[in-house]
């Protein structure tokens, strides 16, 4: 091991590792829970700003801009809690999660079941309960 990944892997020194897009994963989880909520990309503004303030920000990639979640909807996450993984190119936070975390108006993003049928994979839905119409709130 370098000394390079051993300061990455063992140190105390928080050294996010971007991609080639400047973007890092984000995993958050419901800290009452555990349950997953929904998994994003920070880039380094989103990650200053989720460290300085305790709100979830994200960089969306199909925007291509910075968003703190709950800008629209209202359905914010607080941040109790985060780690980054083992060579620091993932972030995981646990979250008090003001209502719904998905964009679909539930809970988490994860509201499918992949279940395979006749050698084939389909979905099902599981937990897909709406907590809000999201056309009322996105104005679509």
């Amino acid at each position: 091991m370098s000394a390079h990944s051993h300061e990455i892997e063992e140190g105390l020194a928080f050294l996010p590792r971007f991609d080639a897009s400047g973007l890092v994963t984000c995993v958050a989880t419901d800290v009452a829970t555990g349950d997953v909520l929904m998994v994003a990309h920070m880039n380094e503004e989103a990650l200053r700003k989720t460290i300085a303030t305790g709100d979830a920000w994200y960089f969306s990639r199909s925007r291509n801009a910075l968003w703190r979640k709950g800008e629209t909807s209202g359905q914010i996450q607080r941040v109790v809690e985060m780690r980054t993984d083992c060579d620091q190119d993932a972030v995981w936070i646990r979250v008090e999660q003001v209502g719904a975390a998905c964009h679909t108006g539930r809970r988490s993003c994860f509201y499918r079941k992949v279940e395979r049928a006749d050698g084939e994979a389909k979905l099902v839905f599981a937990d897909a309960e709406r907590l809000f119409d999201p056309d009322a709130v996105y104005r679509k």
